[in-house]
């Protein structure tokens, strides 16, 4: 176990006072390093070794001072030699090293001065031998204390758990796979860990593959048997003739090494597989990225993206610092000035507990409890003073924040198992922070506490068989945002459990289960929620049916929300969900948080709300609920386009096609016309359709080809499941659905890309047939089109429409017919909409050749366009106010007010 650091300050004291007068490289060098690595209590013999052979560029032969793999390397000279050379002349090494056994570190000295090198940080010390007792922290590497920097980076992390994917790889292949292989790994990825990081002496486990088990690897596997039972076996039980160097491992306890599980048979390669693992630096991990990352290698479809299924501590720590983070330091700083007061704190921190319902590998856990530890770590700075004796500190109640404050449901064994495991890695860096801090050696060995992570499925399950919803203070996490169409049968059974007799709520996202049992289980207590969840939750039919549940039956308020903003990471590939953050409780609170993002890359800005909706915006509960007309007076009601259910076979998609039947078939040039979708209309594609509404019956009879469409059209609908294409089966001429409008028209397009800043519409001709994938509006008004186009329906868009994947996902019952329009604007404010309207239509008809999605990419967006818009923007804000709008969140709050007065009487 490490030394503290005022034992290894004293040693260091003692060393520059016995080695000051020394100046002959040969003669006293090694034993100068061997004393050098006592200060931290190391022995050279463990770690490393002197005159290292390997062959530099050109094959030539050199020594290395002294090399520990894949950690340090050190070039000794003579009192007086070059520095800069000693460290070029180390580096010339590095060509002859395993990869995996390259040193971070390079040491050069020559007795009087140290020049220490950190390769990962680009950075170096320079010292004398006299000052080293100022410096020595700088090597607290040797000893086992590693500073963790706790930064959106994944590569270190990514390459332990490739390491860990070879060996479960060859395991699996040789036929040792399931509960056993992953026990072993959790149990490796302990051990490997502990070897860094000071759990055990430095390269114990290391130096006992290396030097105990043969090179075949034909006997690793008892000897991996007899380290799990010893570090289950406390000291004091293990037999007296036990192996001198097994006897070194701790008693670990915490029931990590106490199932007995079958152990593989291992070969060469998976030895040097396993001590290619033991090379590498574990100290450098992260457990919260590497506990994701650690459970992707148990799946081959995962690892092909390694990395992109974690979730940055970054993006969890806005749910920590909101929950509950930034009021526990707001409340430290009122009490760190009087110990009495901080001394209480300090013990409400130990009996806080969190919960985590859907915890995967723990990541939420884990940053959880490492601020909380940071907290803490704080508190004792402040309890315990420089005029305190940091040698009673040993004696001293240390640390009272501890992993058993922490619970978990994961619906999987492995990532359950791997949760747990990380905890402990959390909590043991943690314990390093604190030694590094207090000068004594902290570690809490044997584990006499542990995490209580279950395996099972948390929707089905009683909560409070966990622990009781009056000793839980705070659940938080990220439960799966599965939506409706893509739950499997058992999903749906869950929904279907627990919303039995709640009307509508078959559209629901898997996610909005947990808010259901968080509810339910919260009610009545003081317990806080937070939940990131896809912002489908906020949008659409669901916030009517979900969040009625949750506001009028379980009382429920929303304390703090992150509007929308992209779920990701830094990894290659990963997939970016658009998500929000929403903190509830069952009792309100005075001071809420609305964390607004005009860029959903970027970072929020905060804003203080009296009340926090559904929507996430600052109005009253309002639920936007289907209705069939308008709520605003006056205004026409639009409808779906013409639904084909043809099969393909009334369709013309290609205009060579076109033109041959028409040569072939002149009469039937008049019932071909243009067939218009969505995209169609805004990718400016053409294609046609047979449109035999009052056709010659004659003239379809003349066709061979048209006659055996129609005979397909008729098998299509027959075969149908649909009931509407079975019911027409009959009338195979005309589509199942005919709405055309005999006017010129608005067309909507249902989905629409989430990218631009306006939905595109436009006005169409009667003549062309838009299908059931738009809405059409028969004679519409420029007025209109100008209110439907402008940024004030947009905003109400984006937050009550739902979604296609991330596109906008248009609706006449919830989007337009709940739109408040402006309240009878006066004729100078209707016309002045529609002279700018018009200037909108007129731009556009300058770019002939360009479509739509041309016109609306932002970047590519014509200026004098973007102004018309602007200025339509303006008009049709004034319609609604003398006073300018200055933001989305601005108008959107301004439209809940506008709708609530329009629905009143309702």
């Amino acid at each position: 176990m490490p030394l503290s650091w005022n034992e290894i300050k004293h040693r260091a004291i003692e060393f520059s006072k016995e080695w000051e007068d020394s100046a002959n490289e040969r003669s006293e060098a090694q034993s100068f390093w061997r004393d050098f690595f006592n200060i931290f209590g190391i022995s050279t013999r463990r770690v490393a070794t002197f005159e290292e052979p390997v062959k530099k560029l050109g094959e030539k032969q050199g020594f290395i001072d002294l090399f520990w793999k894949g950690t340090l390397l050190i070039e000794h000279k003579s009192k007086g030699k070059d520095l800069d050379k000693a460290y070029e002349q180390a580096l010339d090494y590095f060509p002859g090293i395993k990869e995996e056994e390259l040193p971070r570190y390079i040491i050069v000295s020559d007795f009087e001065n140290f020049r220490l090198y950190d390769l990962d940080e680009n950075n170096h010390f320079d010292f004398e031998l006299k000052e080293l007792v100022k410096n020595v922290h700088h090597f607290g590497f040797i000893a086992g204390y590693i500073k963790k920097k706790y930064k959106e980076e994944d590569t270190v992390n990514i390459e332990a758990a490739e390491l860990m994917g070879k060996l479960h790889d060859k395991l699996f292949k040789y036929g040792y796979q399931g509960h056993q292989l992953e026990i072993l790994l959790v149990r490796l990825v302990f051990i490997l860990f502990g070897d860094d990081t000071g759990i055990f002496e430095k390269n114990l486990f290391t130096d006992y593959i290396e030097l105990k088990t043969n090179i075949d690897g034909s006997d690793l596997g008892s000897h991996l048997g007899l380290i799990f039972q010893t570090l289950n076996n406390p000291v004091e039980k293990r037999m007296k003739n036990i192996d001198e160097d097994l006897n070194k491992f701790p008693y670990v306890n915490g029931g990590l090494f106490k199932e007995q599980i079958m152990l593989p048979s291992f070969d060469k390669v998976m030895r040097d597989i396993l001590l290619k693992a033991c090379y590498f630096d574990w100290s450098k991990i992260s457990p919260a990225i590497f506990g994701s990352m650690f459970q992707s290698v148990m799946d081959q479809e995962k690892r092909r993206n390694i990395g992109a299924h974690y979730t940055s501590e970054k993006n969890i720590l806005k749910i920590v610092k909101s929950l509950f983070l930034d009021e526990l330091y707001k409340e430290f700083k009122k009490v760190k000035s009087n110990k009495k007061q901080l001394e209480e704190f300090h013990n409400k921190l130990s009996k806080l507990k969190f919960l985590d319902p859907a915890c995967g590998c723990g990541n939420f856990l884990i940053i959880s409890y490492r601020e909380l530890r940071l907290l803490e770590l704080q508190v004792l700075k402040h309890l315990y003073t420089e005029k305190d004796s940091y040698l009673d500190f040993g004696t001293l109640f240390f640390s009272k924040i501890d992993v058993d404050q922490f619970y978990g449901i994961e619906i999987e064994e492995f990532p359950a198992k791997v949760a747990e495991l990380a905890l402990w890695l959390t909590d043991h860096q943690m314990n390093m922070l604190f030694s590094e801090e207090f000068g004594h050696y902290y570690a809490r060995l044997p584990l006499s506490k542990s995490p209580t992570i279950i395996n099972d499925n948390a929707l089905r399950i009683d909560w409070d068989n966990l622990i009781s919803n009056k000793e839980l203070n705070y659940i938080l996490g990220n439960p799966p945002f599965i939506g409706y169409k893509y739950q499997n049968k058992y999903q749906k059974k869950d929904l279907e459990y627990l919303f039995k007799g709640y009307k509508g709520a078959g559209v629901l996202d898997y996610v909005t289960a947990w808010y259901f049992k968080a509810a339910e289980y919260i009610e009545y207590t003081k317990i806080k929620v937070a939940y990131v969840s896809t912002n489908s939750i906020v949008q659409g039919e669901q916030v009517g049916i979900i969040w009625n549940i949750l506001i009028n039956k379980f009382n429920i308020y929303i304390n703090f929300a992150h509007r929308t903003f992209k779920w990701s990471n830094e990894a290659k590939g990963n997939a970016a969900v658009h998500v929000v953050i929403i903190g509830f409780s069952c009792f309100d609170i005075n001071d809420k948080r609305l964390f607004d993002y005009e860029d959903i890359n970027g970072d929020p800005h905060e804003i203080k709300v009296k009340r926090i909706s559904p929507y996430l915006v600052d109005a009253k509960n309002n639920f936007i609920n289907k209705r069939t007309i308008p709520i605003s007076k006056n205004i026409p009601c639009i409808n779906y386009g013409n639904e084909p259910r043809e099969g393909g076979f009334l369709i013309i998609s290609d205009n060579k096609e076109k033109e041959d039947i028409i040569n072939k078939y002149p009469s039937l040039k008049k019932y071909i016309k243009r067939f218009m979708s969505a995209n169609d209309f805004i990718n400016n594609i053409y294609r046609w359709c047979f449109w035999l509404v009052n056709a010659e019956p004659n003239i379809i009879n003349k066709s061979k080809e048209l006659l055996e469409r129609i005979k397909n059209v008729k098998e299509f609908r027959l075969k149908s499941l649909q009931k509407q294409a079975f019911a027409t089966a009959n009338t195979p001429t005309l589509f199942t659905s005919i709405r055309q409008p005999k006017d010129n028209y608005l067309l909507i397009p249902i989905v629409s890309s989430e990218n631009r800043k306006y939905i595109p519409i436009g006005y169409i001709s009667p003549d062309v047939i838009s299908s059931n994938a738009c809405f059409t509006f028969s004679n519409a008004k420029i007025y209109h089109f100008g209110i439907l186009t402008s940024i004030m329906h947009m905003a109400w868009i984006k937050y009550i429409c739902g979604r296609l994947k991330s596109d906008f996902r248009y609706s006449n019952t919830l989007v337009y017919n709940n739109f408040p329009w402006p309240n009878d604007p006066d004729l100078s404010k209707y016309q002045k909409v529609e002279e700018c309207a018009q200037k909108v239509l007129d731009i556009r008809k300058k770019y002939p050749d360009s479509s739509l999605a041309d016109l609306y990419k932002p970047l590519t967006m014509p200026p004098d366009l973007v102004k018309a818009h602007q200025e339509l923007d303006k008009t049709v804000d004034r319609c609604y106010r003398s006073q300018p709008f200055t933001n989305e969140l601005n108008r959107i709050e301004f439209l809940f007010d506008l709708y609530e007065k329009y629905t009143k009487k309702e």
